[in-house]
């Protein structure tokens, strides 16, 4: 049914518009006073650019600085503040350069000077200052980390540990300078120590807890977990006096995006609600208790998710969570009529793939066995980018300019 594709597509585009940081960014921007010094701007993300940008459109003062967003992220080109790419979800060398450039930005300043962070997500890949280990064998635990299953307050209570920007760091390198943050929020909870890896809010994690997850997904890296061991390099912890001139501000969720998207759906007829903004776990397991939610729908009904899941990469396929959710999900319904998904990532890129997410309809494991696509062996093979690939029910809408983690709806049409 095109009319229940056309309108998923719809929800899932509407939830991208109210979470771009734009008009958010403007209006705290011109809330926040004036500093008698310099103003200076850093951050990163995926939403960075365009937060930047907005942000140098509403200062009308003098500014400088620099920010760093995902190749190809780069929608919106400040003008004032200077812009970076890098890599993720895997580190490089720009992202190294990244780290050292902000880090620079913010030393030798007064208490009479601002320094605005702009942080969203993506921002712990984005940005690195490693500490305690070269940058290749950081890269290698966060791709052991991305292949683990781990969650990702799992991941930056290593990568926290990791770096001298992160945990709080970037707060004390901008000592005594006012430090203001503005947030978009990409994790479950909006927890400000994990956005990011919060660069400038306190950490509740200790090296105990980095090695606890090392050893928990069997991650062996003897130097790590033996800096781990002997270093008295803390993250900083609540009662640390460099957040006595700290504002943490948070101006976008997910909540908020699922919510208009919620509205749109019942303004077209069909009773909405919000299941949950804060799902986590493996997207198979996700994609379990969806289908029980999805078979007692009523026709003309739906329900929106949110959160992030996990996928623990065992196979060699392609694949991204929002499209290994929405597979498994389809082994579960088992072409139940009338049901329709749609899974995407708001940045507009699942996993390393240039898709968002796909579409599923009552049909799509007939297509599929009719292609001669096996559905089983590829979920197994993490290969559902492939699957979705070979029916053209993949959502492909390029990057959005912002990040508030995963949108999910399932909604069963009137016959």
């Amino acid at each position: 049914m095109i009319q229940a594709r056309d309108r998923l597509l719809a929800a899932f585009q509407t939830a991208v518009k109210t979470a771009r940081p734009d008009q958010a960014v403007c209006q705290a921007a011109q809330s926040i006073r004036r500093p008698a010094g310099k103003t200076i701007v850093v951050g990163g993300g995926k939403a960075a650019a365009s937060m930047a940008k907005a942000f140098e459109d509403t200062w009308e003062a003098e500014l400088e600085g620099l920010v760093v967003t995902r190749y190809g992220h780069a929608l919106d080109k400040p003008k004032r503040i200077k812009l970076l790419e890098a890599g993720h979800p895997v580190p490089d060398n720009a992202s190294e350069y990244a780290g050292s450039q902000i880090l620079k930005a913010v030393r030798g300043l007064s208490s009479d000077d601002l320094v605005v962070v702009l942080l969203s997500g993506g921002g712990s890949a984005l940005m690195v200052a490693p500490n305690g280990v070269a940058l290749s064998e950081k890269l290698q635990i966060n791709r052991s980390l991305l292949n683990s299953g781990a969650d990702i307050n799992e991941m930056n209570a290593v990568r926290k540990h990791l770096s001298r920007l992160k945990g709080g760091r970037l707060a004390l390198a901008a000592s005594p300078a006012r430090v203001i943050s503005l947030i978009v929020s990409d994790v479950v909870g909006d927890d400000l120590s994990t956005i990011a890896s919060g660069p400038t809010a306190p950490d509740p994690t200790t090296f105990q807890d980095a090695i606890r997850v090392l050893e928990k997904y069997n991650i062996d890296s003897p130097s790590v977990l033996g800096f781990f061991r002997d270093s008295k390099f803390e993250t900083l912890k609540p009662d640390h006096p460099a957040f006595s001139r700290v504002e943490n501000h948070l101006i976008v969720t997910n909540a908020s995006a699922l919510e208009v998207a919620r509205v749109l759906l019942e303004n077209a007829g069909i009773k909405t609600r919000i299941h949950a903004d804060n799902i986590t776990g493996e997207a198979r397991k996700a994609a379990k208790t969806h289908a029980l939610e999805a078979q007692l729908l009523s026709p003309g009904t739906a329900f929106l998710s949110g959160g992030e899941t996990t996928v623990t990469v065992r196979g060699t396929g392609r694949g991204g969570r929002n499209c290994e959710f929405l597979l498994a999900l389809a082994l579960e319904l088992k072409g139940a009529p009338d049901l329709y998904a749609i899974a995407c990532d708001t940045d507009g890129i699942d996993g390393v793939t240039e898709a968002a997410g796909a579409i599923l309809t009552p049909e799509t494991l007939e297509r599929a066995a009719r292609l001669g696509l096996d559905a089983p062996a590829m979920l197994e093979n993490n290969d559902s980018y492939s699957f979705f690939a070979a029916l053209n029910d993949l959502v492909v809408v390029g990057p959005t300019g912002t990040n508030v983690n995963d949108f999910r709806c399932v909604m069963r049409t009137v016959s």
